[in-house]
């Protein structure tokens, strides 16, 4: 028991040594380009020049280095890719502070509160979702994987060594770089703070509000069939209380708001095309959801209460449950 405690808690400070140390070249990389550019801005070398002038592909790839190679070659070394998932609560923070110090962005002198106010917004979601996963993986580094990469290893077996660098990395960098593409519009364009950023900081806040209440009632839920498990007691099959009797997904529902919120603000800066990032990362979270329920109904204890469970209630936006054959058959 000692022995196999004390291989936990060493596997746990390696992978989060891993973790805080996997974005430092980038970082560093970053840090010595601005050291460079505010030493001598008017001479600087053709290497920290093109940084200057190209932020937006410059962020690009650093993404394509740091996290799609050296996050894959982590990976493949572990059999594990369990830090991206870690990861998309955290690098749309560094994005979004790249975006604000760039000096280019400084040139086009961006409104500064709409900045700060993007910056804190992106920092609470952060939290929110950190806090999450931590508490999901019961506050441990790297443990396990996200299922759905455990099935693709399975399905996709000797094979899945190279395809696992475009389905778990390359695919992460379309979908981020997309839905992040409103903070790098924040920081590139200037107008004054209108009624429509109010709008977008409540669809953003909403939006963090309900993912955390959703995520929490689950965890509860969770936590209360393993305890029940754990004594010998059938467990409950479904959780249709709370946020949960409105929507079968109100995590995801939640989280789908916070990022069209920040379209709300690319909007109202003359930016629309950045809404088709979160359109991509909408329609893919609804193939998640097919995945997720295909998954409920192969689990025999619940199958015909989720059955029940998704003919009377919605989706993902919230809404009354809706009656069969004219009458409440709740129980």
């Amino acid at each position: 028991m000692g022995s196999s405690s004390n291989g936990s808690r060493h596997r746990n400070f390696k992978n989060a040594l891993i973790a805080f140390l996997a974005p430092l070249p980038s970082i560093l990389f970053y840090l010595s380009f601005l050291n460079h550019y505010h030493d001598n801005p008017n001479c600087l070398s053709p290497l920290w020049n093109w940084c200057f002038q190209h932020p937006l592909l410059l962020s690009h790839i650093l993404f394509f280095l740091n996290v799609n190679v050296l996050f894959w070659v982590i990976g493949f070394i572990q059999s594990s890719h369990w830090m991206i998932d870690l990861y998309w609560t955290v690098i749309p923070v560094l994005l979004v502070h790249y975006y604000a110090t760039h000096p280019l962005a400084e040139v086009n002198k961006y409104n500064v509160w709409r900045s700060r106010i993007v910056i804190f917004l992106t920092w609470v979601w952060s939290i929110r979702l950190t806090h999450n996963y931590f508490r999901r993986e019961n506050w441990q580094w790297g443990v396990r994987e996200d299922w759905r990469f455990t099935d693709m290893s399975l399905q996709y077996g000797k094979h899945w060594w190279w395809i696992s660098f475009f389905a778990v990395y390359l695919s992460q960098q379309v979908f981020l770089m997309g839905i992040c593409m409103p903070m790098y519009i924040v920081h590139s364009e200037n107008k004054e703070l209108t009624i429509w950023d109010l709008v977008a900081m409540v669809v953003c806040v909403s939006g963090i509000i309900v993912a955390y209440y959703a995520d929490t009632q689950l965890h509860d839920f969770v936590s209360r069939n393993q305890k029940l498990k754990e004594k010998g007691e059938p467990a409950v099959p479904n959780l249709d209380t709370g946020l949960w009797q409105y929507s079968r997904h109100p995590n995801y529902f939640g989280e789908q708001l916070w990022w069209w919120g920040l379209v709300i603000f690319a909007w109202n800066l003359g930016c629309g095309w950045s809404f088709v990032g979160a359109l991509i990362n909408s329609m893919c979270l609804a193939y998640v959801t097919v995945l997720v329920e295909n998954r409920m109904l192969k689990q025999d204890y619940r199958a015909e209460a989720y059955k029940l469970y998704q003919k009377r209630t919605s989706v993902w936006i919230p809404w009354f449950k809706s009656s069969l054959d004219g009458k409440d058959k709740s129980t």
